[in-house]
């Protein structure tokens, strides 16, 4: 049996009905804004356009914010709201600093290795271990 472990974190924000924000609404704002388009995202993710739009207008409908807008006429696509960019920079920041401190704890208290979780996929991972930054934005 390996003497090394690996710490793996779920954080989600809900309220009393539902999930509201994840790692899977910060790779979809992700892949919204590499490819300009929610369809093409939901197509890089493996889901239905219908599934990526559901999640998103739950999550704006939540919070009473958009998330998206479109990018000039209907058929130019969409791209992040200043709501869209914060709430994905904001959840970033609070899973590194959880992830962190999850790592330095695990550290302190086990007496073997512990290393953050390295796999969630391209552009996936707000973690320590993802070693891929954000898409840039068009200038």
């Amino acid at each position: 049996m390996s003497r090394h472990a690996t710490v793996r974190l779920h954080l989600w924000l809900e309220n009393s009905e539902s999930m509201v924000f994840g790692l899977g609404r910060v790779h979809l704002l992700d892949m919204i804004e590499r490819h300009g388009s929610l369809r093409k995202a939901a197509q890089a993710m493996g889901m239905s356009y219908r599934a990526a739009w559901c999640k998103l207008r739950a999550t704006e409908r939540a919070l009473g914010v958009s998330l998206v807008e479109a990018a000039g006429h209907k058929r130019d696509g969409c791209r992040l709201t200043p709501h869209g960019e914060a709430l994905r920079a904001s959840f970033r920041q609070w899973f590194e600093e959880v992830e962190r401190y999850a790592l330095e704890r695990a550290d302190g208290l086990f007496p073997w290795p512990v290393s953050p979780f390295i796999g969630l996929g391209e552009g996936f991972a707000p973690c320590l271990a993802c070693t891929l930054p954000p898409p840039k934005l068009a200038s």
